[in-house]
C-alpha cells in the first residue's frame, strides 16, 4: 500500500510525468487502493474479532465496490493498450491523438460507464428473495448473492449478468489483442532499440492484465462451471488474487519496469525528511 501511495504522490507532483501513460497508471493504482480499502479491512477486522457476518445492505455496498473495482481495472488496462498502440503506430500524430485532456476524458468515461453497468444488475439482485445466508468468499460479489436466491427467481439476473460480463470481457480482450498485435507488427519494422522499448512496455501490461483477468474470470465462472466442487480455500485464494494484484503486482511492476517512473520514485524517496533524520542520528 505504501508503494501505491508513493506512485500516486510522485505522478501527481512530477510535471514530467503528466502524460497519458502515467495518468492511466495513476488511475490503475487509485482503483487498486479503492478496491482493497473497501474489501480487505473488513476481512481483517473479521479475522481479529472472530465475526463472520455482514448485513444485507453492507453486502450490497461491497458488491457495488467489488464490481466497480473489477470494471474500472479491465477498462483501464484496455485504455492503456490503446494508448501504447497509438504511441507506437502513430508516433508523429500521438501528441494530438492522445492528449492529457483526452486521457482524463477516457478515465471519466470509464468510471461513469462502470457505475451504470454495476448499478443495473445490483438493483436486480437487491430485489431478489433469498433462501440462503452463506457466502463462499471473503467479500460479497454479485454471483455469491444470486446463488442464494430462492428457486428460479434469479434467472433474469443470471442471464443479464452472463451477457453483460461476456460482452465486457470479450470486447475489451479483443481490443487489447488487436492493439498488441498491431503494436508488435510495427515493432518488427522499426529499429531494434525502439522495438525493445515497446516490447518492454507491452510485456509489463501483459503480465499485470493476465494475472488480473485470470482471477476475474474465475470469480465470474466458478458457480456457472460447477464451482461447488472447488474447496472454499481455493475459492478464497483465487478470488483475492485479483485484489492483491492491484496493490502488490501492479505497483511493483509499473514502479520497477517503467524507467522514468522508477527514477522519479527513487529521487523522491531520497528527498523524504525521514531519510535525513536517519542519517543525522548516525
Amino acid at each position: 500500500m505504501f508503494l501505491c501511495c508513493l506512485i500516486v504522490y510522485v505522478v501527481w507532483i512530477e510535471a514530467t510525468l503528466h502524460e497519458p501513460m502515467y495518468i492511466f497508471i495513476f488511475n490503475l493504482i487509485i482503483n487498486g487502493v479503492f478496491g482493497n480499502t473497501v474489501i480487505l479491512p473488513p476481512f481483517i477486522i473479521g479475522l481479529l474479532t472472530g465475526s463472520s457476518t455482514i448485513s444485507f445492505y453492507e453486502c450490497l455496498v461491497q458488491v457495488f465496490c467489488a464490481q466497480s473495482f473489477s470494471g474500472v481495472e479491465i477498462f483501464t488496462f484496455t485504455a492503456m493498450a490503446y494508448d501504447r498502440y497509438l504511441a507506437v503506430c502513430y508516433p508523429l500524430r500521438y501528441a494530438t491523438l492522445m492528449t492529457n485532456g483526452k486521457a482524463l476524458q477516457y478515465i471519466a468515461f470509464i468510471w461513469i460507464s462502470v457505475f451504470i453497468l454495476v448499478v443495473v444488475p445490483l438493483i436486480l439482485t437487491a430485489n431478489l428473495k433469498f433462501c440462503g445466508v452463506n457466502i463462499n468468499n471473503i467479500f460479497c460479489e454479485n454471483m455469491s448473492l444470486v446463488r442464494l436466491a430462492c428457486g428460479n427467481s434469479a434467472m433474469i439476473n443470471n442471464i443479464f449478468g452472463l451477457v453483460e460480463t461476456l460482452l465486457i470481457i470479450f470486447g475489451t480482450v479483443l481490443i487489447i489483442i488487436y492493439c498488441y498485435m498491431r503494436t508488435l507488427w510495427i515493432c518488427l519494422k522499426i529499429s531494434k532499440t525502439a522495438c525493445q522499448k515497446a516490447m518492454h512496455t507491452l510485456s509489463t501490461h501483459i503480465i499485470t492484465f493476465s494475472i488480473f483477468l485470470t482471477a476475474a474470470l474465475f470469480v465470474f465462472l466458478r458457480y456457472r462451471l460447477n464451482g461447488g466442487t472447488i474447496s472454499i480455500p481455493v475459492h478464497v485464494f483465487l478470488s483475492i488474487t485479483g485484489l492483491l494484484t492491484s496493490v502488490i503486482v501492479n505497483p511493483i511492476v509499473y514502479g520497477i519496469r517503467t524507467e522514468a517512473l522508477k527514477l522519479k520514485i527513487i529521487r523522491n524517496v531520497h528527498k523524504l525528511k525521514f531519510w535525513q533524520g536517519v542519517y543525522d542520528t548516525k
